[in-house]
């Protein structure tokens, strides 16, 4: 009798295992390549420049300092405030990454694109907390926003 139980366990082990893993959630697109950031103020635009060579270089704490830099000469630029949002999900920041993203969304007017890529970066952020009701509401209020586009 025993054996016939070793044997039962041995064979439903794995099946119980597969059917409670959990799905993977559904993988969304990485954001788009972030909107250009537009200012009037040179200093800002190569701060900017020097914050996108240094995230290519793999040198996101770089990157966050010179966006940094770029937003005390303008606080207000939202994709500046994207910019930075986009390096700390990188550095696994998630929790940082949406609050930026969310400052980015309180100055982009009617950028409805802007808009839509720091809904997509929330959700990215809200996934990687395992937020996952958080991240599909977020994914789903991009698609609504590029439906509009």
């Amino acid at each position: 009798m025993t054996t016939v139980r070793i044997i039962i366990i041995a064979a439903l082990v794995p099946a119980l295992l597969v059917a409670c893993a959990a799905l993977p959630p559904a993988e969304r697109p990485e954001t788009t390549e972030a909107p250009a950031v537009a200012s009037e103020n040179n200093a800002v635009i190569a701060l900017a420049k020097n914050a996108r060579e240094d995230v290519s270089a793999g040198r996101l704490n770089a990157a966050a300092a010179n966006l940094e830099r770029a937003l005390r000469i303008e606080p207000r630029n939202p994709a500046l405030w994207h910019e930075l949002a986009r390096v700390n999900l990188h550095q696994g920041q998630a929790t940082q990454a949406a609050q930026f993203a969310g400052k980015s969304n309180s100055f982009t007017g009617d950028n409805v694109q802007l808009r839509a890529a720091n809904w997509r970066l929330i959700g990215q952020a809200l996934t990687q907390t395992g937020d996952q009701a958080g991240a599909e509401a977020a994914f789903a209020k991009a698609e609504q926003l590029d439906a509009q586009r």
